[in-house]
């Protein structure tokens, strides 16, 4: 009998253990995967449950005989990082996690699956490097792991996947020159992208042999340099080649698919030329070109007089007297015109009124009196400037000197840079007027260049310049206003402010958005790429929908020239200054901050390197991104210790802390928007690295949080 009760215990602790293990190894290795998920907001993997036998009926999983076959997730928001517990899965051929929220590094275990076929992980927050595993997966037809944080070379072992159809790289930050033998090697290539990255070095002749190609081959926004390869012309006619945004140089070649393409496909390269460009390549240029054999004429026949002719005669002793007399009688004429224009401009200077802005009086005809040369009539309006004329910079202007001198102006500021005025025009227009400084009185036309050029970029998150006015001691810049003020005072409110209402996830969100689509324009398609230089909080300005606009972009430059003091630099030559005076952008926002606290901003290489960067802006970027997560002001006391924003991020994460504690206790209102608050939280720890290598574009940036959906009020 008791061997009996014995028995009965056995068997049923067989069958609990049979309940409990009755998963395959193919499900516990994607319960694992499953493990390394954080969040899972939309349920999808709720029926994944260690219960069942296998794995084959869960969401987004495929299996062929009890093998898992197929992990298909995409777009459920899920975050976390991968599991290498994928790499277990021998039968493994296809994986699509696109557009969700995981991060970290990919796994090398995956990349040993050597039957995988597909892998497309684009849209997510995976760093680090590819593995150089790759080159196992020798069945592999696509490579999908573009819009991620990815960095460091190419592997030369991607060459071994020869049957690989797709290779999408895009929107990365991958460095480095092109593995030697991509075009030979993948020769099965029908789709090629690589744009967006920081890949450096020649394009490799070889690509023309990729005769597979469909689409576009986009390799713009790189630092490719060097010539076009003349082989390129080798691949499909129907390929469209972008190679926009490099440092490509020299003559475009003209044979097969580069034949008749048009500019757009080449703009972004100074250094390139000859058609379809309107830039003519020079002899040299066009010897030194690959592939383009110089003309060299031969046989040419003496030129007359050039000293093969013994005989030939030079000029007379009459002719030379004649030429001598014509040039003593032509400088005296051009010294008798130039000594008249200048009393002409002498006596406009004694003329200057006193009143208003501080610039003449008396509309057009005081202004045509001081006119030396007319140009002719059908000359575009910057060549037709004088010194003492209010110049509009597009055709929107409906005002003029006379105007803005009767409006009624109000100080709104002053700073190191000049005095800010809201102006308000009869018609109820509202300007904002900057006022520079009283010298430079030589250097008008280096002023009329930088600021017709500020003056042509156009965006909807760029304050516009709309006119400007010079004369020897006064220089004014003519803005939009913008109503609401600015960021700084948006997000911490200001002295003497009777209510603050802080900030909804939504609008802040929207505010960093369109801040990134503001500074994408200015570092990739205003004519210099342009970088901004002095990014902070209170240089953006909300509109009337609370859009931001960027202000004060190019404004050291400007008042260096006009002769003010540019302090808008003082922050990166010399933290140990005292405060400032109070700053007012084009809002009208009068906003006082210390040097110290305008320093939190700046890059660290800032302050050892002359030569801006559009790293700079990222890095100023990512410390508003962290202003505006966490409530907190660029400068913390913790204890007896003061910190920037930036140290202490980090001393938060080195403590781990509590995310409750990092993040501004106004959005505890928005308590599910959390992981749409982390995300931004890891963007911005990406700008704030303190290697600008290692800080990705404002491209990717803005890549980044368009993917995060548009929350709602």
């Amino acid at each position: 009998m008791q061997s009996f009760l014995c028995f009965c215990i056995f068997l049923i602790l067989c069958s609990f253990h049979v309940l409990v293990c009755s998963l395959n190894d193919e499900g516990i290795a994607l319960w694992s995967f499953k493990k390394g998920i954080g969040k899972d907001p939309l349920g999808s993997l709720n029926n994944w449950n260690y219960s069942d036998e296998t794995p084959c009926s869960w969401n987004g999983i495929t299996c062929k005989d009890l093998k898992v076959v197929s992990v298909s997730i995409p777009k459920k928001k899920l975050t976390g990082f991968l599991s290498s517990s994928l790499g277990s899965l021998t039968e493994l051929r296809h994986v699509n996690l696109r557009s969700n929220l995981f991060s970290g590094s990919l796994p090398a275990e995956l990349f040993e699956v050597q039957g995988l076929q597909s892998l497309v992980l684009y849209g997510n927050f995976f760093s680090g490097v590819i593995p150089y595993e790759v080159g196992k997966l020798n069945y592999l037809q696509t490579l999908d792991l573009s819009q991620n944080f990815l960095n460091g070379f190419v592997p030369i072992t991607l060459l071994e996947c020869k049957r690989l159809k797709v290779l999408d790289l895009s929107v990365n930050n991958f460095t480095g020159v092109l593995p030697e033998g991509l075009g030979g090697n993948l020769s099965a290539l029908e789709k090629l992208d690589l744009a967006f990255n920081k890949f450096d070095g020649p394009i490799p002749s070889d690509l023309g042999n990729l005769s597979n190609l469909q689409g576009t081959v986009d390799l713009s926004h790189n630092s490719f340099s060097g010539s076009i390869p003349p082989s390129l012309g080798n691949l499909p006619e129907k390929v469209y080649i972008d190679l926009t945004h490099n440092n490509l140089i020299g003559p475009i070649p003209q044979n097969g698919a580069l034949i008749n393409r048009g500019p757009t496909a080449f703009i972004g390269n100074p250094g390139l030329c000859g058609p379809p460009l309107k830039n003519p390549c020079s002899a040299q240029s066009e010897a030194s070109s690959p592939g383009l054999e110089p003309f060299l004429p031969i046989n040419l026949p003496p030129l007359e007089g050039a000293g093969g002719d013994g005989n030939a005669r030079g000029l007379s002793r009459g002719a030379v007297i004649a030429i001598i007399m014509g040039d003593v009688v032509g400088i005296c004429v051009i010294g008798l015109l130039f000594s008249y224009c200048y009393s002409r401009i002498c006596a406009c200077r004694r003329k200057k009124d006193e009143s208003g802005f501080g610039f003449q009086k008396g509309g057009g005809k005081g202004r045509k009196e001081c006119l030396c040369f007319r140009n002719n009539e059908s000359e575009t309006l910057s060549e037709n400037v004088e010194q003492y004329d209010l110049v509009a910079l597009d055709n929107q202007v409906a005002f003029n000197l006379d105007e803005l001198l009767k409006a009624s102006a109000f100080v709104l500021g002053k700073s190191g840079i000049g005095i800010v005025y809201k102006v308000v025009l009869e018609g109820g227009l509202n300007l904002a007027v900057r006022r520079l400084g009283e010298g430079g009185s030589q250097r008008f036309k280096e002023f009329q260049t930088e600021v017709e050029a500020i003056g042509k970029l156009r965006h909807q998150n760029i304050v516009t310049l709309r006119a400007y006015y010079w004369s020897v001691d006064e220089k004014l810049l003519i803005y939009d206003f913008i109503p609401n003020g600015n960021l700084a005072t948006a997000i911490h409110g200001k002295p003497g402010m009777v209510s603050f209402t802080p900030l909804s996830w939504s609008i802040r969100l929207k505010i960093m958005k369109g801040t990134a689509k503001g500074l994408v324009y200015l570092h990739e398609y205003s004519p210099k790429k342009y970088v901004h230089g002095d990014l902070k909080p209170s240089n953006i300005l909300l509109g009337h929908d609370m859009e931001p606009k960027i202000s004060d972009f190019g404004l050291g430059r400007l008042a260096n020239i006009a002769g003010a003091s540019p302090t808008l630099q003082s922050s990166r030559l010399a933290p140990q200054q005292s405060k400032q005076g109070s700053a007012t952008s084009e809002s009208g926002t009068t906003v006082t901050s210390a040097t110290t606290s305008g320093s939190c901003y700046q890059a660290p290489e800032a302050l050892k390197v002359v030569k801006p960067s559009q790293k700079w802006d990222v890095y100023s970027y990512g410390v508003i991104l962290l202003e505006m997560i966490t409530g907190r002001t660029p400068i913390i006391q913790v204890g007896s210790t003061e910190m920037d924003l930036v140290n202490w991020i980090h001393w938060c994460i080195e403590e781990k802390k509590p995310l409750s504690d990092v993040l501004d206790p106004y959005l505890a209102q928005d308590a599910d928007k959390e992981e749409e608050m982390i995300a931004v939280l890891k963007i911005a720890m990406a700008c704030i690295h303190s290697s600008p290598e290692r800080r990705p574009s404002m491209r990717h940036m803005s890549d980044a949080l368009e993917r995060l959906p548009a929350s709602s009020e």
